[in-house]
């Protein structure tokens, strides 16, 4: 499928930076997907398909499944204040279901696809109904709340912003460092799960009005110095909620600190500080340094129901569900 966007097109106003604000809704008469399941979506320049200019994944969803789910803490003592469990069962009545074998799960947190877990075996199968409710299926670190950047506004400086460069073109944002919170205790504040909203208290429409900024976010670990063997990534929606070049932060060793600066689009940014393991380059990022884990925290979390039938050549996604550590299933 292709989709032309360059007609939707808006030319920034008021906004000291020039660029052009694209935009396409989907489906489209021209893009009308008719297999559900896993897209992922590129957009070229110039329609070159040498010219990547960025990827976004899609999920086409042919409902045809009920999922119940809820969060509850681990079964595991040693888990139980720092994890959380996702335990549902899935209503396969209205498919043609033969064997387990037929069916993927995937769950993942806050969107982040990198540390989902993956096709787990139901526990129990009553009739039409699978249940996953294995003791170490489906478990999660649960991190603590995300920290953020207010960049709503570069004339009035918000809470965590330390200075704003306007000497310069783009405007240069500090961001104020980051330190470990793993020590402290929890504390429970409303946040927003890695996303981004983009936004200007300056302007009317954001998306064709708000400006662009070099941000510059850093973090300092306690003992001022490297961590060996592991990575220190910028997580959340602003960079993709995956660890790249984009991602990756720098140490500045003359600071005694982490360091990574983004082009950024005003607006309300969440994001986490995780650690990549160069030595065991599967495993999922991990919080416990920067954030610490405690249960209590509040987090998103998704369940993917996938099903291939006996004659069919790719799988199906008819199930989806979404639910809140806190306010259960929406």
């Amino acid at each position: 499928m292709c989709l032309t966007i360059s007609r939707a097109l808006r030319v920034a106003s008021i906004a000291a930076q020039k660029y052009v604000h694209y935009q396409a809704q989907l489906p489209d008469r021209n893009a009308m997907p008719i297999l559900s399941g896993n897209y992922l979506l590129k957009v070229y320049l110039d329609g070159d398909t040498a010219k990547l200019a960025f990827t976004k994944r899609v999920l086409v969803v042919d409902k045809r499944v009920t999922i119940g789910a809820q969060v509850q803490q681990p079964y595991d003592n040693q888990l139980l204040r720092s994890h959380q469990k996702i335990q549902f069962s899935v209503d396969t009545k209205e498919l043609n279901l033969m064997s387990p074998q037929q069916v993927k799960v995937l769950v993942m947190q806050n969107n982040r696809w990198s540390d989902a877990v993956i096709n787990k075996e139901p526990v129990f199968v009553r009739g039409h109904l699978l249940e996953y409710n294995g003791e170490q299926d489906f478990v999660f670190p649960a991190g603590k709340e995300y920290r953020w950047a207010d960049l709503q506004s570069f004339r009035f400086e918000s809470d965590r912003i330390v200075k704003v460069d306007r000497t310069t073109e783009p405007v240069i944002v500090t961001v104020k460092t980051d330190q470990p919170r793993n020590s402290f205790s929890y504390i429970n504040f409303q946040d927003r799960n890695g996303y981004t909203e983009i936004n200007c208290t300056e302007s009317v429409n954001p998306w064709w009005q708000s400006d662009y900024a070099w941000v510059d976010f850093s973090y300092q670990p306690s003992d001022l110095l490297a961590m060996s063997g592991k990575q220190l990534h910028l997580i959340g929606e602003l960079t993709g909620n995956q660890t790249s070049d984009s991602s990756l932060m720098q140490f500045d060793a003359t600071a005694g600190k982490f360091v990574k600066r983004l082009l950024l689009k005003q607006g309300y940014y969440s994001y986490t500080m995780a650690l990549k393991d160069l030595r065991n380059p599967l495993a999922p990022l991990d919080v416990s340094q920067t954030d610490g884990n405690y249960w209590e925290t509040e987090n998103e979390y998704c369940i993917l129901f996938y099903y291939r039938s006996l004659s069919g050549r790719h799988d199906e996604l008819v199930g989806i569900s979404q639910l809140n550590s806190r306010m259960g299933m929406r």
